[in-house]
């Protein structure tokens, strides 16, 4: 079985401190992210350090686009993301527009879904439109509330007919194995390595996982 990736995101640290602890668990990681927070406060460059210090990885840029996608996704892209964000609930001609220009520079674009209510209709169109990559995220304010993406995963695996899927939403080590288990490619993790008492150890227990998961 192939392994599923492991996604590092990058949100609530400064740019420093991100690059800092992304060096401490680079062993353990596929796609380094720099989250929306970050990019907020950083903008393009966060993207750029990134890239410039993992030249080795893949680097994602939480752009979460909900307009002029063609336009947005190419400056992520430019920066170095080898893949940008664009929100599943806008128009399928923004999302168009990015991946047009994920084929222009040979990238990838995932979408992004969520707050979409109904996932498998959504899936169909969006796999018509050429969209091969696809995102299960429930954000933090719905975690707050007890909210996970487990069953969104597990729909959009049902739905999906060649796209791969990343899942995102308050994944750590002691709950990785159900996300595993429910078949995404993708496991993104934030909070349950930043926020770590000890983030290598962290990263490294969801590491063995896939690992193991893989056989």
């Amino acid at each position: 079985m192939k392994k599923a990736k492991m996604q590092l995101a990058l949100d609530e640290l400064g740019l420093d401190a991100a690059l800092a602890l992304a060096e401490q668990v680079r062993s353990y990681v596929d796609i380094i992210e720099a989250g929306t927070p970050l990019l907020l406060r950083e903008g393009m460059r966060a993207v750029q350090a990134l890239r410039n210090a993992f030249p080795e990885k893949e680097i994602l840029a939480d752009v979460k686009i909900m307009d002029a996608g063609e336009y947005e996704a190419s400056i992520a892209f430019e920066a170095g993301a080898d893949y940008c964000t664009v929100l599943g609930c806008t128009d399928l001609i923004t999302i168009g527009g990015c991946l047009q220009a994920a084929q222009k520079y040979d990238r990838h674009v995932f979408v992004d879904m969520i707050c979409v209510d109904d996932l498998a209709g959504r899936v169909r169109r969006l796999e018509a439109i050429g969209a091969d990559c696809i995102a299960a995220h429930t954000g933090t304010d719905r975690q707050a509330g007890g909210g996970t993406p487990l069953e969104d995963l597990r729909m959009l695996k049902a739905s999906v007919r060649r796209a791969q899927l990343s899942v995102a939403g308050g994944i750590k080590a002691e709950t990785v194995q159900e996300y595993i288990e429910a078949g995404a490619d993708v496991i993104v993790v934030g909070g349950g390595i930043c926020r770590a008492a000890d983030p290598v150890a962290a990263a490294k227990a969801i590491w063995e996982k896939l690992q193991e998961d893989a056989g």
